[in-house]
């Protein structure tokens, strides 16, 4: 058996927060690393900030989802919009890469997504919105779903 949860909610940057809190507060049943917690709400903070300020040019009518399954003490997370979409998704990965330099961004969200998951797929259609699907498991973890 598996647990699992489904948010969605309104593409503004005060929204970041709850979406890292929420998949936080979610995950502990499995009793992460405080390590392993920060990894996790790290890379959901860079997912939905990419959402907002990427996907949907920081314009608040649209929605992020965030799906999050816990199985055998392994975290399956994806975010999601439908926003604009990822011209060339093997060029948005590579580090120091961004779309908006005027907006002095690092360029790194994906570059941290893939150092603190052990999977990461990026599926992105312009006009159509990203998927970020990731998964990671956890080091020492209970296995309350099996």
């Amino acid at each position: 058996m598996k647990n699992e949860m489904f948010i969605e909610f309104s593409s503004v940057s005060e929204n970041e927060a709850f979406a890292r809190v929420t998949v936080g507060a979610f995950i502990t049943q499995l009793d992460p690393t405080m390590e392993e917690l920060t990894e996790v709400k790290t890379v959901v903070s860079e997912a939905v900030t990419n959402s907002i300020i990427h996907g949907y040019n920081n314009e608040a009518h649209h929605k992020i989802s965030i799906s999050c399954v816990l199985y055998e003490g392994e975290i399956s997370l994806t975010i999601k919009d439908e926003g604009m979409g990822i011209p060339d998704v093997d060029e948005a990965r590579q580090p120091l890469y961004t779309s908006k330099p005027e907006l002095e961004r690092s360029g790194m969200g994906f570059t941290i997504i893939e150092n603190f998951m052990d999977t990461v797929e990026v599926i992105s259609n312009p006009d159509k919105g990203t998927t970020v699907h990731m998964t990671k498991q956890l080091t020492n973890s209970k296995t309350v779903y099996n």
